[in-house]
């Protein structure tokens, strides 16, 4: 599967974007495991948020700000990034796996199989 995010741009503090993940190739099915990940120059690849037919998971930094979602019509996942902070600048990934992750290994970068191209996400006054 190949995967395409987009959506990215410089928002201020405060603001709001939504990222998309086009996959092409085969339809993701409900045994697929979609996640976003982001990463600073210098920095590990982090864990955002996943999603995947048991459930919704958030890093702790983005509960209650992001929204992961699924659009099965079009082989899509989003992911709407509300109440923006100058800490989320940084390049947005999204990846999947075609199996339901379990718990422990949904936040490490290691446990998926695709990968799309980043986005750019900058947060600027």
């Amino acid at each position: 599967v190949q995967l395409q995010a987009s959506g990215g741009g410089l928002v201020q503090p405060g603001g709001s974007l939504e990222l998309s993940c086009a996959a092409s190739g085969r339809t993701l099915s409900r045994r697929d495991t979609v996640g976003w990940f982001r990463q600073v120059l210098g920095r590990e690849r982090e864990f955002v948020a996943a999603i995947r037919w048991s459930g919704i998971s958030y890093a702790n930094s983005v509960k209650g700000r992001f929204t992961i979602s699924r659009d099965n019509a079009k082989n899509m996942v989003h992911l709407q990034m509300n109440s923006l902070e100058l800490e989320d600048t940084a390049v947005y990934y999204c990846a999947a796996d075609p199996t339901v992750l379990i718990q422990s290994r949904l936040q490490s970068p290691e446990s998926y199989a695709y990968w799309g191209q980043g986005t750019q996400v900058t947060v600027s006054s």
